[in-house]
């Protein structure tokens, strides 16, 4: 049995092994190891929270506002989801290019599949970030759980359904032909629970979910502890993810969803919340200090490889925090004359964007290479590649905005109606 893996299910990405969740951790046929592989999760925005303290009356109304949104953590976020396309796009351009006889070496400077990581600490950092305002108020747990669930299920759901349809109608084009769909499965496909497929891997049907079972069950945690004022709340969190990962370490034979959820990636979600609360208490750090977090972040990264010896919360999560705390933690700059440049505003743009590129991207890599392929066309592999990382963007700003963003403002409005005469602030056009 083993814990989800660096793979979309049935186009099969290899990617960083984890320990076993309970079994032996034995590798299997292909490089496969029994603990699964590991790949990335959605992104979030978030809003920055107003101090804890006697003067904000409990009494009150949730205040649900529109969170501003950070540039830089947009930026980073645009990042993360390209590593995941880059991961997916040159497994499919490794596959045309041995069909096509021609050479092909992938790009290796950075493990492509850490995207993931920088996600997690991503989500950990948004949700302190955004609910200060909800800490210990009337109805906090009801708002968090309706806005998750409304940013978080409907694309997900619409992208387990296309790739059910596809598993059924053309199961050869996915290398679906062995998946099991017994109804069970599926039901926990849908409803983040995490199960077992056929071969042992712990992930859903659409096999990038894995990282929305961790979100999912990071969201019913924090909302244990928003009772409590933020710097207790991030303090009790940090000790509940800590328990978890010391339950792993410590029991043998947990069950499946257990030995899932107390995995020690876990972490890296705790290290985003301490960013969050370190940013609600003031700290800033000077520009020069950020830059040297950035690289060393980077070059951290870059050293780990795809198959460092290191456990993949420290190999991949500690050079995340890095990343998060340098765009998290800077001074906030004055606005540009002009504006941002117009890299920074594509950037932004596309981490905006980064939930529907993570979820859909794997349906244009592949739609890309078999269009390629049944046209007789015959590009360059570098060309390929960008190909499908200029398509699976465009792909995602059009779902962003025709789909992700209408159905987050409709499920949000029907799980979270605002009260008679009181005015509903607009939904957040990026994060979680």
């Amino acid at each position: 049995m083993g814990i989800p893996g660096t793979e979309i299910h049935g186009m099969g990405i290899p990617g960083r092994s984890l320990p076993s969740l309970g079994g032996s951790g034995r590798t299997s046929g292909g490089g496969r190891n029994a603990a699964g592989r590991i790949r990335p999760a959605s992104g979030m925005t978030g809003a920055p929270g107003r101090p804890d303290g006697p003067d904000r009356a409990r009494s009150q109304p949730v205040p649900v506002r529109r969170p501003p949104t950070l540039p830089l953590i947009q930026v980073l976020r645009a990042l993360a989801a390209l590593m995941v396309v880059v991961s997916h796009a040159q497994f499919d351009a490794a596959g045309y290019a041995a069909r096509a006889g021609l050479a092909f070496a992938p790009a290796a400077f950075l493990p492509w599949n850490a995207g993931v990581d920088v996600f997690f600490v991503i989500s950990g950092f948004i949700i302190v970030h955004a609910a200060g305002p909800l800490h210990g108020r009337p109805g906090a747990r009801r708002v968090f759980l309706a806005h998750r669930v409304a940013r978080v299920v409907p694309l997900y759901w619409l992208a387990t359904t296309a790739y059910l349809v596809l598993a059924w109608l053309r199961p050869g084009l996915i290398n679906a032909a062995g998946e099991g769909l017994a109804p069970g499965f599926v039901a926990a496909s849908y409803l983040f629970w995490p199960a077992a497929r056929p071969d042992g891997f712990v992930q859903p049907l659409y096999s990038l979910g894995w990282t929305l079972n961790y979100e999912m069950a990071f969201y019913a945690l924090f909302a244990l502890v928003l009772p409590l004022a933020r710097r207790r709340a991030v303090a009790a969190l940090l000790g509940l993810l800590a328990g978890l990962v010391l339950v792993h370490a410590l029991a043998e034979g947990l069950p499946t969803p257990l030995a899932f959820w107390t995995h020690p990636i876990v972490l890296e979600f705790g290290g985003g919340a301490a960013l969050g609360l370190a940013r609600s208490e003031g700290v800033r750090l000077p520009a020069a200090a950020c830059l040297v977090l950035a690289g060393l972040g980077l070059a951290l990264l870059s050293g780990a490889g795809e198959a460092g010896g290191l456990p993949r919360v420290l190999a991949w999560g500690g050079p995340a925090i890095l990343l998060v705390a340098a765009a998290a933690l800077g001074q906030d700059p004055a606005a540009p004359p002009g504006g941002p440049g117009p890299l920074l505003r594509l950037a932004v743009v596309v981490g905006n964007a980064s939930y529907a590129l993570y979820l859909v991207h794997p349906f244009t890599v592949r739609g890309v290479r078999v269009a390629v392929e049944a046209a007789g066309l015959a590009p360059g592999v570098p060309v390929l590649v960008g190909l499908m990382l200029a398509l699976s963007c465009a792909g995602a700003l059009g779902v962003h905005r025709l789909v992700e963003r209408p159905l987050t403002r409709a499920v949000r409005a029907a799980l979270d109606p605002p009260a008679p005469g009181a005015a509903r602030a607009p939904a957040a056009r990026s994060g979680n």
